[in-house]
């Protein structure tokens, strides 16, 4: 029997799986989310249905995905419902009902537009990766970009991000429809303010008068979020079935520990958020940072250093003790200590956290997942602490070893012809330093990528050395090597 909305009260019945409560049927669209992915899919719809379990309200997600259309696909055969597994030391299952529709962008933009400009839409929220910002490295929208320069010239059926929701509010304006508030939830630093700046950047180019109004009418609340979600694989889709005891071709999984930091400078209506556990806050950057810095840093360094000497998953890295002394000694040593942490939060205990969370057995986070879009995770993850604690006069050994790693990491999948999923794959394709011996070629090559590094790292003669350092080192030897190198490093 497959999952739908006809058969899911028999979920609840035989299983005592919780399944919406609110009236599905009659709940209207309130919200578009631009990209469904895997990370939305477990947190920000999950929010939503518990507010919407708890209080009602007419806040369906019409889910947008830009360009892939196996979300639609799949969901729509068992109405847009699927399962969230909570694996952890208590494992737990929910149906939720939040995400009412998927449309694919490059299918569908009529009907993507119609549905950002439609009276009910109250917000729009995006987890579209770093990339999908088609940002300069300062900040500004790159109207150089592919994508951006094609909805500059085709505005009413644009392919990026930024072109929706501009068209979106530009449509809404016209009709005298008010602004919907735009919430990015992706890992990057100042994401509201970020977005801000693109989404304005780009309604210049159309109608200054359009940026003005959006200016003055929407609102970009910066937000943090957090919860280990591993994409969904075969053996998910066989466990939940089986757990459910009804087939669901796209559950998702996720670790118990969640966590939603919004900016409270909301404009208009929002779900009962608040109510099931978000926390609106005016120091979203103090949150944001501590989870950037001391969750993502590590991730990062865990999934190149871990990915040279074979290991698949973070809770096998980290049970490795090297491993794990290497992570405890890199937090306490230097990122702690480079940011300003919230009043709220006692950043040693939270840090402690962390690596525990990695250490759950039941999550298969992949390694190769976490390492993708490396040259711009590093922008979030890793250099700002690098170049804060050159301005603090801190150290930064361990922190260029994890940036070294991702070189090598680059370099290795090079030579060996493998796929590298990252938006300048195809620059470091055309890179042949890459591919020699000549670790100091190689060091300068990486850093001369203004892309992604400032000029102050591009010049510093400190953080080259330990890249150097750390990069001959990593060359010469196996895994039991690369062990002594970490053990020496701390």
């Amino acid at each position: 029997m497959n999952l739908s909305q006809k058969t899911v009260a028999k979920v609840a019945i035989s299983h005592k799986i919780t399944i919406p409560s609110y009236d599905r049927k009659n709940t209207e669209i309130g919200i578009v989310h631009l990209g469904p992915g895997a990370f939305h899919r477990a947190h920000q719809a999950v929010y939503t249905e518990n507010a919407m379990n708890l209080s009602g309200g007419n806040w369906g997600i019409c889910g947008v995905s830009l360009r892939s259309a196996t979300a639609r696909d799949v969901l729509s055969q068992q109405d847009y419902l699927y399962t969230l597994a909570t694996l952890d030391k208590n494992i737990s299952y929910q149906i939720i009902g939040a995400i009412k529709e998927v449309l694919v962008a490059s299918e569908q933009s009529e009907l993507v537009i119609e549905r950002l400009s439609a009276q009910n839409t109250k917000l729009v929220t995006l987890t579209i990766t770093e990339k999908g910002y088609c940002l300069n490295a300062d900040g500004s929208l790159d109207l150089t970009h592919a994508d951006i320069a094609y909805d500059l010239n085709n505005s009413s059926s644009p392919i990026s991000a930024i072109g929706f929701i501009v068209e979106g509010l530009k449509q809404r304006k016209a009709k005298d429809i008010p602004a919907f508030n735009v919430l990015s939830c992706d890992n990057v630093s100042g994401n509201g303010d970020k977005l801000q700046k693109a989404v304005l950047d780009y309604a210049e180019q159309v109608d200054c008068s359009l940026a003005k109004w959006i200016k003055n009418n929407v609102a970009f609340p910066n937000s943090m979020v957090d919860s280990i979600t591993p994409k969904t694989e075969e053996y998910t889709v066989n466990t939940v079935s089986s757990a459910i005891g009804m087939q669901d071709n796209w559950p998702i999984q996720r670790e118990e520990f969640t966590q939603w930091v919004i900016e409270n400078n909301w404009q208009g209506e929002k779900p009962d958020w608040d109510k099931v556990g978000v926390i609106f806050t005016n120091d979203v950057d103090g949150f944001e940072k501590a989870k950037l810095r001391l969750l993502n840093c590590l991730h990062s360094t865990l999934a190149y250093a871990g990915a040279l000497v074979g290991y698949e998953t973070i809770f096998e890295v980290t049970s490795d003790a090297v491993f794990h002394d290497f992570i405890t000694k890199l937090t306490t040593r230097e990122v702690i200590g480079s940011f300003e942490a919230p009043k709220e939060l006692d950043v040693l205990s939270y840090s402690k956290e962390i690596i525990e969370r990695f250490l759950n057995p039941e999550i298969r986070h992949l390694l190769s997942q976490i390492a993708w879009d490396g040259s711009q995770k590093l922008q979030m993850r890793i250099l700002p602490i690098i170049q804060d604690n050159i301005a603090l006069n801190r150290p930064t050994k361990l922190l260029c070893f994890s940036l070294a790693c991702w070189m090598e990491f680059i370099c290795r999948a090079l030579k060996n012809g493998e796929d590298i999923v990252d938006p300048l794959a195809d620059k470091f394709a055309q890179m042949p330093v890459l591919f020699t011996k000549d670790t100091a070629k190689i060091v300068d090559a990486f850093l001369s990528i203004d892309s992604i590094f400032s000029e102050d790292l591009m010049d510093n003669a400190v953080i080259k050395n330990h890249l150097i350092t750390n990069l001959n080192s990593l060359r010469m030897g196996n895994k039991l090597h690369l062990g002594k190198i970490m053990e020496a490093l701390c």
